[in-house]
């Protein structure tokens, strides 16, 4: 295959609902979507790829404005001249460039779904899936008051979510937990997410989590302070789970070797694709160590192929793979649906969804031809 032209595409979606996280609060989804055509043995073959890089630096150094820049004028001049390109060789072919994975993950998705288009070939089957529904969990952002947090819970728990992800941070984690357990018992699966929001010295204040029967805490700590959240394990009962600290199969033999991850959130985008993230997945598996797919509030393309990589037999866990309802009341795609606390992986070649060209008009601030 060889890549014959780029375009990126920058869409901004309302949410339904802001979401909230210790570090930010959305109120729209800023992304860009890759839009790459190859000439393969099939004749000319469009795949699309999502970043989920955020509009600001604050979950990870990358952010919008940065992976178009960086895509633009630096990997795509090195993916143009290449003969024989595949998605396999991506990641070898961009190795000058360093860092910026969720810009390279976006062009290996894109790659990969020409790729499996012009094989007839779904997603699933390329990585070896073995169900054809993923359990639906959802990530509730921070709320205003317990009052709105027991009634937005309620909602998702009869819309028959699998798995509540609470969204903490210092000041709003200990009594909006107590107050989830007491209203709703301790049947329903609940874990909490910090995102790097606390530092070892709150080691003690954590600790009063392991009352309310927690699947897992996810990033308590710096992304950057793997070793710590191998001390903090040695003091909580609630399992650690990492999620921004794994950007790569080496950070994630690093964080089990040191006792620092329990458990591992992988997200394709943060890893540097789909392929580094089934290589931890592999590697997780291999060494006990339990993983669910996290999501980056995805549209529906990502969404579904999210779906697809988590029919892996390693993803115990319910993953943030939520309806696309749950965020959005218009989506660029088909929309995914979440019913009886499971998604079903959309099927079909690539990633079993197709980009409405209306709705990406609707939703597009600007598009970026990127010439050879």
């Amino acid at each position: 295959m060889q890549l014959t032209s780029l375009r990126l595409h920058r869409v901004s979606l309302p949410l339904v609902t802001p979401f909230e996280t210790s570090f930010a609060r959305q109120t729209e989804k800023h992304c860009y979507l890759v839009e790459a055509t190859l000439d393969t043995d099939s004749g000319p073959v469009t795949g699309w790829g999502e970043s989920v890089a955020m509009i600001a630096p604050l979950y990870s150094d990358e952010y919008v404005d940065g992976g178009i820049a960086v895509t633009r004028d630096w990997m795509a001049p090195l993916l143009y001249d290449v003969e024989n390109l595949t998605a396999e060789t991506v990641a070898w072919h961009l190795r000058p460039i360093i860092g910026h994975r969720m810009a390279k993950a976006a062009l290996e998705m894109a790659v990969l779904e020409a790729q499996l288009k012009s094989r007839n070939q779904s997603l699933k089957e390329y990585v070896g899936g073995v169900v054809d529904a993923v359990p639906s969990g959802v990530s509730v952002g921070i709320q205003r008051s317990v009052p709105e947090l027991l009634e937005t819970v309620g909602g998702y728990l009869d819309e028959g979510y699998a798995r509540i992800k609470l969204k903490i941070k210092p000041g709003a984690d200990i009594a909006p937990v107590a107050a989830l357990r007491k209203e709703y018992g301790d049947e329903f699966l609940f874990q909490v997410d910090a995102n790097a929001a606390y530092t070892l010295a709150d080691a003690a204040h954590l600790k009063k989590l392991d009352e309310y029967g927690l699947l897992l805490i996810e990033q308590p700590l710096g992304e950057a302070d793997i070793r710590q959240h191998g001390e903090l394990a040695k003091h909580m009962s609630t399992p650690m789970c990492l999620d921004e600290s794994i950007v790569s199969a080496e950070s994630a033999a690093d964080a089990i070797s040191l006792g620092a991850a329990a458990v591992i959130n992988i997200k394709p985008g943060r890893v540097g694709g789909f392929l580094e993230a089934k290589r931890i997945h592999d590697l997780a598996s291999a060494h006990g160590v339990a993983v669910w797919h996290g999501g980056m509030v995805e549209t529906g393309l990502g969404r579904a192929a999210n779906a697809a990589l988590a029919t892996l037999p390693g993803f115990t866990l319910p993953g943030d793979i939520s309806g696309s309802k749950r965020f959005f009341d218009e989506d660029i795609t088909e929309e995914i649906v979440q019913r009886d606390g499971a998604v079903e992986v959309p099927k079909g070649p690539g990633f079993g969804v197709t980009v409405d060209p209306g709705q990406l008009a609707k939703f597009s601030t600007e598009t970026i031809d990127i010439p050879r």
